[in-house]
């Protein structure tokens, strides 16, 4: 019979040494861990969208103000208003402006967007704008996360079915989960060599629109800018399908300040300036980025410019008017003057903000319904972005969102 085993001094030693080891790992980990520089405050009950408004109010007076430098637009979902400003996204009522959730962390925002009753944010890392995590706009709560390489600054936009991140460099293309299902550009450390279409290109401008992507992209062997449909959502994300490519040849074709406006499932334009002998263009191609049209604009595009999709149609801020589109065709139906800001809907009229207020006007042909009287605190001139939740007109403006009613 063998002796049974006994434990020696030197045994609990290796025991104690183990241990020590594994708690020094956690605290290693844990000490560079996301987790370690986040606060995450959810609402102890989710928000209830109000009300839709039924009229136009009659004037309209500011509530309270809040920090809002992250957002490009102002933003609202599940009854909220939502602000991202340093390292915190929050949520806020939109009658008084108190605090319904907030979340937070030690490194700065990027950008914020909202789409599927949910905000997004995206952080800055040591690779990049790489962190995005996607909360609850009801209660503030944490729902998925992603990370991957990307440009240390980008853009966010959403079309309703897909959510575009772009920088100068990259791009990729998210689902409502944030499972990313297209890569563009330049690829980190691509798993299969030569899978994108061109390489060194810049990506000036990129707008999904439900099966289309469209890209405009400056490469080093362009003479111009380049028009690129994609599929937002191709068999392998790192394999991008091309609907069609092709160099520019109009006039402004070459200019930094041409942007794609808006893409559908069937047309795409752009905005191209012009040059000193042909005028600024909104002009529409087909899905293969072949030209359809050209529409003149009487003046270029501010720099400060927005596009505004409300329902399905879509509204162009040029820096003192908004012009408004046709959702199948692109073509411009009225143009309406004066105007401060981006649009949003109200009580089925179009709210644009101007110097005394904010005028509503007919969805239909632009005709004024009526002025609404506001008074604006610290204004100096900033473009305004409005959003609308039940009867709060909310107006985002220079890095601070304000709720009116």
């Amino acid at each position: 019979m063998l002796a049974p085993e006994r434990r020696t001094r030197a045994d609990l030693y290796a025991a104690v040494a183990i241990v020590v080891v594994v708690v020094i790992a956690v605290v290693v980990v844990w000490a560079n861990s996301a987790a370690r520089g986040t606060e995450s405050d959810p609402a102890a009950h989710p928000a209830s969208p109000a009300p839709a408004a039924d009229r136009l109010p009659e004037t309209l007076t500011e509530r309270w103000h809040a920090p809002d430098g992250a957002a490009s637009r102002a933003l609202t979902s599940s009854g909220v208003a939502v602000t991202g400003d340093g390292g915190t996204v929050s949520g806020l009522d939109p009658a008084d402006g108190h605090q319904v959730w907030r979340y937070r962390r030690d490194i700065p925002l990027c950008a914020v967007e909202s789409q599927f009753a949910t905000a997004i944010a995206t952080y800055r890392d040591s690779r990049g704008c790489s962190q995005t995590t996607m909360l609850d706009t009801a209660d503030g709560k944490r729902r998925t996360a992603r990370s991957s390489y990307m440009d240390s600054r980008l853009q966010l936009s959403t079309d309703g079915t897909y959510m575009v991140a772009q920088g100068p460099d990259r791009l990729e293309v998210w689902r409502s989960d944030l499972v990313r299902t297209l890569e563009y550009g330049h690829v980190d450390a691509p798993v299969n060599p030569r899978t994108q279409p061109r390489q060194g290109c810049r990506l000036l401008s990129a707008t999904s629109g439900g099966s289309r992507l469209a890209v405009l992209e400056r490469c080093p062997d362009d003479v111009a800018d380049r028009l690129t449909v994609l599929n937002p959502a191709p068999k392998d994300a790192s394999a991008p399908e091309e609907y069609g490519s092709h160099v520019l040849t109009e006039p402004g074709a070459a200019d930094e300040k041409a942007r794609v406006i808006a893409a559908s499932d069937n047309r795409i334009v752009l905005y191209l300036p012009g040059n000193d002998i042909a005028p600024p263009e909104f002009a529409v191609y087909d899905t293969a980025a072949n030209p359809i049209a050209t529409h003149r604009l009487t003046a270029p595009l501010a720099e400060n410019s927005t596009v505004t999709r409300l329902g399905s149609d879509y509204f162009v801020f040029t820096g003192n008017s908004v012009i408004a589109l046709n959702a199948t065709t692109f073509e411009p139906q009225w143009t309406a003057s004066d105007a401060s800001g981006s649009p949003a809907m109200m009580a089925g009229a179009i709210l644009v903000p101007v110097t005394d207020g904010i005028e509503a006007l007919d969805p239909s042909t632009g005709a004024a319904r009526k002025r609404i009287p506001l008074h604006r605190s610290d204004y100096h001139g900033e473009p305004i972005s409005l959003a609308v939740s039940g009867t709060v007109v909310l107006e985002q403006r220079g890095g601070r969102l304000y709720g009116t009613s």
